[in-house]
């Protein structure tokens, strides 16, 4: 899970796609064939049901990098890019409801499993297994290399929302526009050595727990139930069943899960060094930098790390054309609210569209 840097945190369902022409004619679009003038709203019908949409009809595996990733492809090869990023404890169904509907838009849907997750591989034992935060970025854009996709449009929450804001921020070639959940996570750690409010310290309990022998064991031993614990602390108001779970909570048998995730956790806190060579991206991820491409930022209401004041706390780390959103969700806002998530991301695709004329 994550938290934007500085601010303070206080503790405050779509349609499964039977046909795509069905769900087009009812979202009453085709984004992704048209050029936008960025100020159209996407009309999305209000009877969709979050929850229709159990699994990906198939996974696929590319190598990429240093891994070969798992992951799930909707739409046509011909559409316009669009990578969907989970976080932590999640995985890719957090979008099961949002890819059909963009893939009915037009768009080529990827929802890669990042690395320790799901079917995601390193190809190589000898490969460290780094979870610093400019590697999930490497990551993708291995992936995206390996699919020939020049450009991609960047949507994630938490874990997902780092990786795309780092790929916006120091590869604005590489994102046409970007939907960040809970804003901007690049993480700078040193700042993460001071301490926050004590509610706050609270809510990570989970981060210093990781930083013992002892967390890492219960990780390995309960990666199940802590990961149902998190999910309910995350999305109070989501009802979430014990399939929709399960579902997710297979992911986390990867070989890699327990090393990746303790890694990635003890790396913020400045407990792990990660590796030399990333060491210049590093410092310039540390120094905040601005994210010009076109953004949606999306603050979940009933999530415990939104942090105060509507996006105010982040905003002007987005120079570009911009909105921000705060729906009626938890941490999980894709799995939570896909038919918003969905509108958010043809919206900002639209933004990076040229004035009609």
């Amino acid at each position: 899970m994550d938290i934007p840097e500085g601010s303070h945190r206080s503790r405050r369902h779509f349609i499964g796609a039977t046909a795509a022409a069905v769900v087009a004619a009812e979202l009453g679009m085709t984004a992704a064939a048209q050029g936008r003038s960025g100020e159209e709203k996407p009309e999305v019908p209000p009877t969709a049901k979050p929850g229709a949409n159990k699994s990906f009809s198939s996974l696929k595996q590319k190598a990429a990098g240093v891994l070969n990733v798992g992951y799930a492809e909707a739409g046509p090869a011909s559409g316009r890019p669009v990578t969907l990023l989970h976080g932590w404890p999640y995985d890719i169904h957090s979008y099961v409801d949002v890819a059909p509907l963009l893939a009915a838009e037009g768009y080529r849907v990827i929802v890669p499993y990042l690395r320790g997750h799901g079917t995601t591989r390193f190809l190589s034992s000898k490969t460290p297994r780094n979870a610093q935060q400019s590697v999930f970025a490497l990551d993708i854009l291995a992936l995206m290399d390996a699919l020939k996709i020049e450009k991609a449009i960047l949507a994630g929450f938490d874990w997902g929302s780092r990786t795309a804001d780092i790929i916006a921020a120091l590869w604005p070639e590489r994102c046409t526009a970007l939907v960040s959940v809970t804003g901007y996570l690049i993480t700078n750690p040193q700042a993460n050595k001071q301490p926050s409010p004590p509610e706050s310290e609270w809510a990570w309990w989970y981060q210093y727990y990781f930083a013992t022998e002892r967390g890492e064991l219960g990780l390995t031993k309960y990666r199940h139930d802590l990961g149902k614990l998190i999910w309910k602390f995350n999305s109070p108001t989501w009802n979430f069943d014990q399939a929709t779970f399960d579902r997710t909570a297979a992911a986390f048998q990867n070989r890699d899960y327990v090393s990746i995730v303790i890694d990635n956790y003890r790396w913020r806190l400045g407990l792990a060094k990660g590796e030399s060579q990333y060491d210049a991206l590093e410092k310039r991820l540390a120094q905040g930098p601005v994210i010009k491409v076109p953004t949606i930022t999306i603050d979940g209401a009933d999530d415990p790390f939104t942090p105060p004041g509507n996006g105010s706390a982040y905003r002007k780390k987005f120079s570009g054309k911009y909105a921000h959103k705060t729906l009626k969700a938890g941490h999980n806002v894709p799995q939570e609210a896909p038919l918003d998530f969905t509108r958010a991301v043809i919206e900002v695709d639209g933004f990076a569209q040229p004035l009609s004329k």
